[in-house]
């Protein structure tokens, strides 16, 4: 008897199960829709399980995995494109904050009109 420990739970599998049905094993294992007592329990009764149901369930898991990698691959090109439009739109963001920063120092410099006051002075002399 093997002990697999997963997710701080450990699975007791029997020997012959995990070298008979080794990507049956990690299909279990890997399962996002069976909790670990479940798992456990495919575990527990897969020896009583005839050919068929062993097909069955090994299809069952294949095309949960296949549907779920689907969607991974789905979820991130979207997540790609959400975060390029974003970029896109802080980058504008910040350069309108850069452009008010600078606009603002302008306003806020009067060297250039006291500048110009001086020399309106001077000219007077």
């Amino acid at each position: 008897m093997a002990q697999v420990t997963r997710d701080n739970f450990i699975f007791t599998i029997l020997d012959e199960i995990q070298l008979q049905y080794t990507e049956l094993v990690e299909l279990v294992l890997g399962s996002e829709s069976i909790d670990n007592n479940e798992k456990q329990y495919w575990f527990d009764i897969l020896p009583s399980m005839t050919d068929e149901q062993v097909d069955r369930l090994f299809n069952i898991l294949m095309t949960e995995r296949r549907q779920l990698e689907e969607l991974n691959l789905k979820y991130q090109e979207e997540i790609k494109t959400l975060n390029e439009k974003h970029l896109i739109e802080w980058q504008s963001l910040q350069s309108q904050k850069a452009k008010q920063q600078v606009q603002n120092a302008e306003k806020s410099d009067t060297s250039k009109a006291d500048a110009a006051d001086t020399l309106g002075l001077l000219g007077n002399f």
